[in-house]
């Protein structure tokens, strides 16, 4: 049983696994996709979800700072539905405002150039939104 952090974007999906263990998320590697063309994602999912025998797929979930849902949520909803099509596998929505912010925070501190922070961002806010869904889950 793995986990996979998904954090969808307009032209790329950051993706994270958990180890065997289901403690520690680690970035894994990001999809490109056209402008909003999401249905292109699917066999690279595939791919992953069969080599990894992911059994639950954690998407972030761009809520607005007053905890409405937006346009981005809103798309992020719908994305979840195409997931559960696709895959019949459990879709978990987390919580993930501010998760791009504190990537780059990280990777500021990193001293990571700019060009490397915008190839490395979305994984790392996967990762980010995985390893909070894995501490929630390990608290019970």
């Amino acid at each position: 049983m793995r986990y996979l952090g998904l954090d969808l974007g307009t032209k790329t999906l950051g993706i994270a696994i958990s180890d065997y263990t289901n403690t520690i998320a680690s970035p894994m590697c990001i999809i490109r996709f056209e402008n909003e063309a999401y249905e292109t994602t699917y066999q690279s999912l595939k791919d992953i979800i069969n080599e990894y025998k992911i059994t639950t797929l954690v998407l972030g979930f761009p809520k607005n700072m007053n905890n409405s849902i937006g346009f981005r949520g809103q798309t992020t909803l719908e994305y979840k539905s195409m997931l559960e099509n696709w895959f019949n596998l459990e879709v978990v929505l987390e919580d993930e405002r501010l998760t791009t912010v504190e990537a780059t925070n990280y990777m500021l501190e990193a001293n990571l150039s700019r060009k490397k922070r915008k190839k490395k961002i979305d994984a790392l806010a996967a990762n980010i939104i995985l390893q909070t869904y894995l501490d929630k889950i390990k608290k019970g």
